[in-house]
């Protein structure tokens, strides 16, 4: 194996001096390599290293930095739980001492374990679209559905371990569930017995909760949302400048939290005591006030290290998630052109091009934002042509992807608003499907019978919307609408051929004749035959139909079933922008790369595609201005709430407005006179 490196060595140094820039191409370098080093290893190959292990390195950073912040969390809960304010330095000695002791040591261990395995939940729940629930009913569906119950239950029990190994660093009257008491069996006879600890039960209790509400709003906030950074900062200043947030929503968090499992544990706690205590085999000391009382709960001490115990576990827990999102979010540099032929797969044109998972896509798209701003060595990698052939794949291939996610969002928002549209027409449509029961025509009069044929027309071509006032089919509507609405004026001269170019339009009439009302009668008589064997729906259908309605108008008038059932607009419009970060980065992307065509391009490649561009930016630009004029759909921004959980996705489409138009005037900018 030695010889043949050797060899191979060889053979690359005489291929480098054949040209005085180097090897050839990449692939016959890499082709030399692959043949004559069968023993050398594969990864050595690969400069630039997986995207899968990419990934994997993230996490196992974010899991090594969160479990060696663990003992500093431990060590402050340490020192809290035993606060001495009068006598500080026996405090702080004490505290000391109970860091170095072996159960602290074990606990520390025991809570590395659960912040792995709230990692590994991090890691899979993690979405870089969020989800948004457009009902009451779709929130309540997302509850309940088995993964997130898996997630509440697991965080549950992680949340029951915490709270034990905080209960056994607190020590004094929390450490132990089981504690020796003596019951009084007669007057003069005490029998040592084992007693349940109701403060160390109400501790379990409390992280379990505490665990349930941490995963319950995990999800109802979208904290599994990964929130890419517009300023790119390092990793270091982004944790800094969110640690003072994360305490500060860990102690509000689990002040709610400790309030709300007094109260149930005040309804509901003599369950668990007593199921634990039969379970057991434990006593209840009648001694001591029970917990689940009034007298009970009104004890400060319990509330303290109730409190600090949830704050610990959602600090360990947050700082766990925050490191997790630094990682995941952080940017990767993505190849334009291959340095050997087996890192084509990682190369951004072939990354854009194919479906890999959501978060490698929005990294690629935002090293294209990047690439496009930053790098000139790698924007000629952009513009440069294949060898041999001479083709530019590597801007055909951004470009395409690229206008193909604008194409999508525009297409989306149409539809979503020939969908805002059709809702406001459906019920008039149905309501002229409806056709009340009239007077046999025999004896109606010609004024009756006219205003019953326009109503039947009408019906019979509900696409035509007249305008108000206007009677089709009497003789004072216009021979356009006429036509239109399927009714053909024998007597019109527009009717059939015109013979002479003197043909005058003759105005209304203002009276008629017998014969002229016999005659429309005749001619509405048969219209109205055609009108109804051709419009008249079929009995079920019209049963059916106003089935619908009266359940429908049943089910609106119950409060409770609107409540769950009804959709907020507000909500329903950021679902459809969701994913607009990535028409974001494609927008900036694409306009900067255009932009600095104008003078890098040596190639003229995107002068090729210049008008596709500016056609669709132009197209989406019209789409999104109708969308904000839509009813219910706010024209500003609101404000951003500066707490722990991110909210930006809320503004995605004011971002993605903002960008469009500047992606226009960038462009413009610089082809000004030459795209005139």
């Amino acid at each position: 194996s030695t010889s043949s490196f050797i060899f191979s060595l060889k053979n690359w140094t005489r291929l480098c001096r054949r040209s005085p820039a180097g090897p050839t191409s990449s692939q016959t370098v890499s082709a030399t390599l692959s043949s004559h080093i069968p023993s050398l290893p594969h990864t050595l190959l690969h400069l630039t290293p997986p995207l899968p292990q990419v990934l994997g390195w993230r996490l196992a950073a974010a899991v090594a930095w969160s479990v060696l912040l663990l003992p500093v969390c431990t060590a402050a809960f340490v020192l809290l739980s035993g606060v001495q304010p009068l006598r500080p330095l026996r405090w702080l000695s004490d505290s000391f001492d109970d860091l170095c002791t072996s159960h602290v040591i074990f606990c520390i261990l025991l809570m590395s374990v659960v912040i792995l395995v709230i990692s590994v939940f991090n890691a899979e729940f993690y979405a870089v679209v969020p989800s948004i629930p457009c009902s009451r009913l779709a929130l309540i569906g997302k509850i309940i559905h088995p993964q997130q119950v898996i997630h509440s239950v697991a965080h549950a029990v992680m949340g029951m371990l915490v709270a034990w190994c905080a209960a056994v660093m607190t020590k004094g009257r929390f450490q132990f569930l089981a504690v020796p008491c003596t019951i009084s069996e007669s007057l003069d006879d005490t029998v040592p017995q084992m007693c349940l600890n109701e403060y160390h039960l109400f501790f379990l209790l409390s992280g379990a909760f505490m665990g349930y509400c941490y995963s319950l709003l995990y999800l109802i906030n979208n904290m599994n949302y990964l929130p890419f950074p517009i300023i790119q900062q390092y990793k270091y200043l982004r944790f800094r400048r969110s640690l003072p947030l994360l305490i500060k929503h860990s102690c509000v968090e689990s002040l709610y939290s400790v309030r709300n499992f007094c109260v149930a544990y005040y309804f509901f706690g003599y369950i668990p005591k007593m199921w634990i205590s039969t379970t057991m085999d434990l006593r209840i000391d009648s001694k001591l006030h029970p917990l689940d009382t009034l007298s009970g709960l009104l004890d400060l001490s319990l509330f303290y290290h109730a409190w600090l115990c949830g704050v610990f576990l959602l600090v360990t827990w947050y700082i766990a998630w925050l490191f997790f999102k630094i990682y995941a979010t952080e940017t990767h540099r993505f190849p334009v052109q291959p340095t050997f032929a087996e890192e084509t797969d990682q190369c951004l044109p072939k990354i854009l091009n194919s479906n890999p998972p959501l978060i490698i896509k929005f990294l690629a798209l935002q090293d294209l934002m990047l690439l496009s701003q930053y790098s000139p060595v790698r924007r000629q990698e952009v513009f440069s042509l294949s060898q041999p052939g001479g083709h530019p794949h590597n801007w055909t291939a951004i470009s395409r992807e690229c206008l193909s996610l604008l194409t999508d969002l525009t297409q989306r928002l149409i539809a979503q608003q020939e969908a805002a549209a059709a809702n406001g027409r459906a019920k008039q449509q149905v309501g002229e499907m409806k056709v009340s029961p009239a007077t046999p025509v025999s004896f109606q009069s010609p004024k009756q019978m006219e205003t019953a044929m326009s109503s039947l027309v009408k019906s019979s071509s509900m696409p035509l919307k007249a305008s108000p006032g206007s009677d089709i089919g009497s003789p004072f509507s216009s021979p356009a609408l006429n036509c239109k609405a399927g009714i053909l004026d024998l007597s019109s001269p527009w009717h059939g051929k015109v013979q002479s170019p003197l043909i005058v339009r003759r105005g209304p009439k203002l009276w008629t004749s017998g014969s002229d009302v016999d005659a429309n009668r005749d001619l509405l008589l048969s219209v109205a035959r055609v009108g109804s064997e051709a419009v008249q729906p079929s009995f079920i259908y019209t049963w059916l139909q106003n089935k619908q309605e009266q359940i429908k108008n049943f089910l609106s008038r119950r409060v409770l079933i609107m409540y769950f059932f009804s959709k907020h607009p507000e909500a329903s419009i950021q679902a459809v922008f969701s994913d607009a970060q990535m028409h974001i980065w494609a927008l900036e992307g694409l306009s900067h790369l255009v932009a600095a065509s104008f003078t890098e391009d040596q190639f003229g490649v995107v002068q090729t595609t210049l008008p596709a561009i500016l056609n669709t930016l132009l197209t989406l630009q019209e789409v999104v201005d109708r969308h904000f004029k839509l009813p219910h759909v706010s024209s500003k921004p609101p404000r951003s709430s500066g707490s722990l959980v991110d909210t930006s996705y809320k503004t995605l489409r004011f971002a993605l407005r903002a960008s469009l138009k500047t992606a226009l005037y960038r462009i413009t900018t610089v082809f000004g006179e030459h795209l005139k």
